[in-house]
């Protein structure tokens, strides 16, 4: 696997709005795939933190747990993102 794609996949697994059903279906990664890439690239004290934040209730990684007025969400840079950098505007 590509570094740009195991950053994606970090990068989705911080987010709180991206389930993990949607790193599933874009790279066929499992939870349990995830959280084991996440404790393999991260720090032990950002893993911790991370799997803090999955665990609260903040984060709505599962899809079955959200709640249904959370939509999809569209960042309003997204144009002009490309391989995870913001280009210059």
């Amino acid at each position: 696997m590509e570094q740009k794609d195991i950053d994606r996949i970090i990068e989705m697994a911080w987010e709180d709005r991206t389930p993990f059903e949607a790193i599933k279906i874009q790279f066929g990664f499992s939870e349990a795939a995830v959280i084991s890439l996440m404790r393999r690239e991260l720090k032990r004290s950002s893993f911790n933190l991370w799997r803090q934040r999955v665990n609260s209730g903040i984060s709505q990684k599962h899809t079955l747990k959200r709640n249904p007025a959370i939509g999809r969400f569209k960042c309003t840079l997204q144009k002009t993102i490309s391989m995870n950098k913001i280009s210059k505007r």
